[in-house]
Protein backbone atom coordinates (compact mmCIF):
# COMPACT_ATOMS: atom_id res chain seq x y z
CA UNK A 1 0.00 0.00 0.00
CA UNK A 2 1.11 3.47 -0.62
CA UNK A 3 1.22 5.55 1.97
CA UNK A 4 1.33 9.54 1.60
CA UNK A 5 2.19 11.64 4.81
CA UNK A 6 1.15 15.58 4.46
CA UNK A 7 2.17 17.76 7.60
CA UNK A 8 0.34 20.62 7.00
CA UNK A 9 2.10 24.25 8.23
CA UNK A 10 5.28 22.30 9.95
CA UNK A 11 7.82 19.62 9.29
CA UNK A 12 7.52 16.72 10.78
CA UNK A 13 10.84 14.27 12.17
CA UNK A 14 12.07 10.90 10.40
CA UNK A 15 10.73 9.07 13.92
CA UNK A 16 7.47 10.57 14.03
CA UNK A 17 6.66 9.71 9.90
CA UNK A 18 8.44 6.17 10.72
CA UNK A 19 6.27 5.57 13.65
CA UNK A 20 3.22 6.52 11.52
CA UNK A 21 3.84 4.42 8.48
CA UNK A 22 4.60 1.31 10.71
CA UNK A 23 1.32 1.64 12.22
CA UNK A 24 -0.19 2.50 8.70
CA UNK A 25 1.56 -0.38 7.08
CA UNK A 26 -0.62 -2.95 9.55
CA UNK A 27 -3.55 -2.09 8.00
CA UNK A 28 -2.49 -4.53 5.17
CA UNK A 29 -2.56 -7.25 7.10
CA UNK A 30 -6.04 -6.32 8.16
CA UNK A 31 -7.69 -5.65 4.58
CA UNK A 32 -5.32 -6.61 1.34
CA UNK A 33 -7.24 -4.77 -0.98
CA UNK A 34 -6.08 -1.52 -0.15
CA UNK A 35 -4.87 1.14 -2.45
CA UNK A 36 -3.74 3.66 -0.84
CA UNK A 37 -3.59 6.20 2.24
CA UNK A 38 -3.00 9.88 2.75
CA UNK A 39 -2.19 10.92 6.44
CA UNK A 40 -2.60 14.46 7.14
CA UNK A 41 -0.92 15.86 10.65
CA UNK A 42 -2.15 19.24 11.51
CA UNK A 43 -1.85 21.62 14.29
CA UNK A 44 -4.70 23.24 16.40
CA UNK A 45 -3.58 25.91 18.84
CA UNK A 46 -6.29 27.27 20.97
CA UNK A 47 -5.62 28.91 23.69
CA UNK A 48 -2.16 28.15 24.59
CA UNK A 49 -3.00 24.58 23.99
CA UNK A 50 -1.52 22.84 20.84
CA UNK A 51 -3.59 19.95 19.84
CA UNK A 52 -2.57 17.41 17.42
CA UNK A 53 -4.61 16.26 14.83
CA UNK A 54 -4.61 13.04 12.49
CA UNK A 55 -6.74 12.72 9.25
CA UNK A 56 -6.82 9.61 7.52
CA UNK A 57 -8.09 9.08 4.52
CA UNK A 58 -7.98 5.34 3.47
CA UNK A 59 -8.95 4.09 -0.62
CA UNK A 60 -10.55 0.90 -0.70
CA UNK A 61 -11.99 -0.75 -4.06
CA UNK A 62 -15.57 0.64 -3.84
CA UNK A 63 -15.19 2.98 -0.72
CA UNK A 64 -12.68 5.72 1.06
CA UNK A 65 -12.80 5.78 4.49
CA UNK A 66 -12.28 8.67 6.34
CA UNK A 67 -11.33 9.42 10.00
CA UNK A 68 -9.96 12.25 11.97
CA UNK A 69 -8.95 11.71 15.93
CA UNK A 70 -7.24 14.52 18.48
CA UNK A 71 -5.13 14.48 21.18
CA UNK A 72 -2.03 16.25 22.62
CA UNK A 73 0.43 14.08 21.21
CA UNK A 74 0.36 12.69 17.39
CA UNK A 75 1.61 9.37 18.78
CA UNK A 76 -1.65 9.00 20.89
CA UNK A 77 -3.93 10.77 17.58
CA UNK A 78 -2.27 8.17 15.39
CA UNK A 79 -3.22 5.16 17.71
CA UNK A 80 -6.70 6.61 17.85
CA UNK A 81 -7.56 7.27 14.18
CA UNK A 82 -6.06 3.93 13.05
CA UNK A 83 -8.46 1.99 15.32
CA UNK A 84 -11.62 3.88 13.96
CA UNK A 85 -10.11 2.92 10.65
CA UNK A 86 -9.66 -0.61 11.45
CA UNK A 87 -13.65 -0.65 12.65
CA UNK A 88 -14.75 0.79 9.39
CA UNK A 89 -12.58 -2.06 7.62
CA UNK A 90 -14.02 -4.46 9.75
CA UNK A 91 -17.68 -3.10 8.95
CA UNK A 92 -16.81 -3.13 5.41
CA UNK A 93 -15.48 -7.13 5.25
CA UNK A 94 -18.85 -7.90 7.25
CA UNK A 95 -20.89 -6.31 4.91
CA UNK A 96 -18.73 -7.74 1.53
CA UNK A 97 -18.87 -11.20 3.12
CA UNK A 98 -22.64 -10.79 4.17
CA UNK A 99 -23.30 -9.84 0.92
CA UNK A 100 -21.26 -12.51 -0.85
CA UNK A 101 -23.17 -15.33 1.00
CA UNK A 102 -26.51 -14.05 0.43
CA UNK A 103 -25.01 -13.94 -3.49
CA UNK A 104 -24.08 -17.57 -3.31
CA UNK A 105 -27.28 -18.82 -1.55
CA UNK A 106 -29.75 -17.12 -4.12
CA UNK A 107 -27.35 -18.61 -7.02
CA UNK A 108 -27.68 -22.25 -5.24
CA UNK A 109 -31.14 -21.64 -4.76
CA UNK A 110 -31.40 -21.01 -8.87
CA UNK A 111 -29.50 -23.98 -9.58
CA UNK A 112 -32.63 -26.38 -7.58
Amino acid sequence: MLAKIHSVGFTTDEKLDEYIQKKVNKLDTLYDKIINADIYLKLDSHDHVKDKIVEIKLNIPGATLFASETSKAFEESTDLVLDSIKRQLNKRKEKTTISKTVNSIDDITLLN
